[in-house]
């Protein structure tokens, strides 16, 4: 455990970053597609813009998107998105890389595609990165983050068709077809934190759920790869109130779970406060809470939920392409031994693993450090250069 004012110093990094405030917009309105009958389908798409900071300006074209994919539940849905591609006059098909981004919150208005006209999407620093390559990128709001509904927040299902769902999507984006993003784009998965997760199960179900998507790589970090282990770690700890979120968007996935009868008042209002407001203040409003704080019963102590939860649990399907997994080994959120238990598991299925321990890197440090060397390890897979992983080390 890290001490109270090492934390407390990590979350007042992240509750520094810019919030995502308001809806994703633009002058222009939705064009309405062809009637969408498959996952990746376009439903609607409209021209936006990407700025990593208020009013700085990219070299890219953006379109905001809804797109068909798939509940976990395996009912069609609706998720929206975005798609950003770099003005460099690339010629054929380009690298495309489904982006998959960390806890934001339960409100529509923390939705990436929300803050990316303004500049305040947090990730957005990271992602310019990947379009300076000369990269398109697909950013998945996930389920009910931006269109009707709950956000599922933490179903790993859900999270890893939207992830791959988002990639078929702009590769169906004609305007971004006429860029370089193709069926023959070389295709990036990438993620942290919650991202992490979600790309993950992107990488775990690609084979099953999208395998025309020519996968080169997964490059995730921070992974809550079991979710009960990462829920006993944070309760009464700095990430108690990702619990409760966690909590609302497994409800939210499988409302048979029936949350609100095991909220008291105090829980209650705690929901409601974290559907209308970003994750940073309502990780902030749940510091160290227990979940004996706002239940009348842990519903996490319900063979139900234990089900569900372990639904989410990553590491029982091998990715079928190469990946970059990364953890901070100070993680306060996300416990180190979760990641080497992921790692563990993959390597074990035969999958091909490269392993890297970011040495005293707490969670937010491990989004940061971590994700360059992830982005050049994508680098050499989208050439062609062969990932040989270290599992044996």
């Amino acid at each position: 455990m890290q001490p109270r004012s090492t934390v407390l110093t990590a979350l007042t990094t992240v509750a520094a970053l810019p919030l995502t405030l308001g809806l994703a917009g633009s002058s222009a309105a939705a064009r309405p597609a062809a009637a969408p009958t498959a996952p990746g389908d376009i439903v609607t798409s409209s021209p936006t813009s990407f700025h990593p900071l208020p009013g700085q300006p990219t070299l890219t074209r953006a379109w905001h998107i809804t797109y068909r994919s798939t509940t976990a539940k395996g009912a069609p849905n609706t998720v929206s998105g975005t798609v950003i591609v770099p003005k460099d006059g690339h010629q054929g098909p380009r690298p495309l890389i489904t982006y998959a981004v960390g806890t934001v919150g339960l409100s529509d208005s923390c939705a990436p595609s929300a803050g990316f006209p303004k500049g305040t999407t947090v990730e957005a620093g990271l992602i310019q990165r990947l379009t300076d390559r000369g990269w398109a990128v697909a950013v998945t709001d996930y389920e009910g983050l931006g269109t009707p509904g709950d956000h599922t927040y933490t179903v790993g299902r859900a999270e890893g068709q939207a992830v791959l769902d988002a990639a078929r999507a702009a590769q169906r984006l004609p305007e971004a077809a006429a860029a370089g993003v193709t069926p023959s784009s070389p295709v990036g998965i990438m993620g942290y934190s919650q991202g992490g997760q979600a790309g993950s199960w992107a990488a775990e179900l690609h084979r099953s759920y999208a395998p025309e998507l020519r996968v080169k790589g997964t490059a995730t970090g921070g992974v809550p790869a079991d979710l009960l282990k990462v829920a006993d770690h944070n309760d009464g700890n700095v990430g108690a109130g990702l619990i409760l979120m966690a909590a609302a968007g497994q409800n939210a996935a499988f409302p048979e779970l029936h949350l609100e009868k095991y909220l008291n008042d105090k829980g209650r209002r705690y929901v409601d406060f974290m559907k209308n407001n970003c994750v940073a203040v309502g990780t902030i409003a749940g510091l160290f809470k227990k979940m004996s704080d706002v239940t009348v019963k842990n519903p996490l102590h319900e063979p139900d939920w234990q089900r569900r939860l372990r639904d989410s649990r990553l590491g029982t399907r091998t990715p079928d392409a190469p990946v970059y997994l990364y953890h901070g080994t100070a993680d306060e959120l996300i416990p180190y031994r979760v990641g080497t238990r992921l790692r563990a598991d993959w390597c074990g299925r035969g999958a091909t693993v490269q392993w890297t321990s970011i040495p005293f890197g707490e969670h937010v440090l491990g989004a940061i450090v971590g994700s360059i060397p992830a982005a050049n390890w994508l680098a050499d897979r989208f050439v062609g250069e062969p990932a040989s992983g270290n599992c044996g080390r």
